[in-house]
């Protein structure tokens, strides 16, 4: 059971793994003949069940028509916010966020008690993945970058990651870590952007990023003390969404 800040159950959260193979542990300590036949994918489905009852089914069914992509990135950052729990609690810093273009299918509907829980409904429909969302990250162009990392031409810059975990963050709507990583990322990326500063108007993006450092930086310790006001935090989604533009600049200019 996922429940708020006032202790109220939210949803109940139903996590089930479909098509798991069989594991066959090997006996002794010399491999066997592999087979050429690849093995089954394991499959896991999360299912989210909001704990307030619709009053009749007409009232369900004017949700189920009405349910959209907004449903499904709800959905989303429930399942993330447990997840952020799981790694917390286990240590285990592999425990990672998932996205909504991630899932091989999205369906809303509706059933009763036992259904859902089991995964199954009286009706439901398949909510498809955003077209906007879809040309965004085609306009990322991500395989370019990529071959460039992988053949030596570029490489990846510590404010990159330290960028999207305070993306991640921001998204989650933990502010304090959010200001945290951002105060690291822009320390870091004000170092490494320094060589590229020559080109392009990397000049003029990275002074930007020092005047928003400041605030950045008092936030951060804001953080510290408990505390990440609004007006801090519209500060740190500045910062980030600038130095996200700045390292995007930097990778346009090319990687010859």
């Amino acid at each position: 059971m996922v429940r708020g800040h006032a202790g109220e159950v939210e949803h109940v959260l139903v996590v089930s793994t479909l098509g798991a193979p069989e594991r066959r542990w090997l006996r002794g300590r010399r491999p066997r003949a592999a087979s050429p036949t690849p093995a089954p994918v394991t499959t896991g489905r999360v299912t989210l069940v909001t704990a307030q009852p619709f009053a009749d089914e007409g009232a369900a069914e004017r949700w189920l028509r009405a349910a959209g992509e907004a449903e499904a990135q709800a959905a989303v950052a429930t399942l993330n916010r447990v997840l952020h729990m799981q790694r917390a609690a286990t240590a285990d810093p592999h425990v990672r966020e998932v996205r909504r273009e991630q899932a091989v299918v999205v369906r809303a509907g509706y059933g009763e008690g036992d259904q859902v829980a089991d995964g199954r409904w009286v009706r439901a429909l398949e909510l498809p993945l955003d077209a906007g969302r879809r040309r965004r990250d085609a306009a990322l162009r991500p395989q370019e970058r990529l071959g460039a990392l992988l053949g030596g031409r570029d490489a990846v810059l510590a404010c990159e990651e330290l960028a999207l975990r305070a993306r991640q963050d921001v998204e989650a709507g933990r502010r304090r870590e959010a200001a945290l990583q951002l105060d690291a990322a822009l320390t870091a990326g004000l170092a490494e952007l320094e060589p590229w500063s020559a080109r392009g108007d990397l000049a003029a993006r990275l002074a930007e990023l020092r005047d928003l450092h400041g605030a950045v930086h008092a936030a951060a310790q804001a953080a510290l003390q408990g505390a990440v006001d609004d007006e801090a935090d519209v500060a740190v989604r500045r910062a980030l969404e600038r130095l996200e533009a700045a390292l995007r600049a930097r990778t346009a200019l090319g990687f010859d």
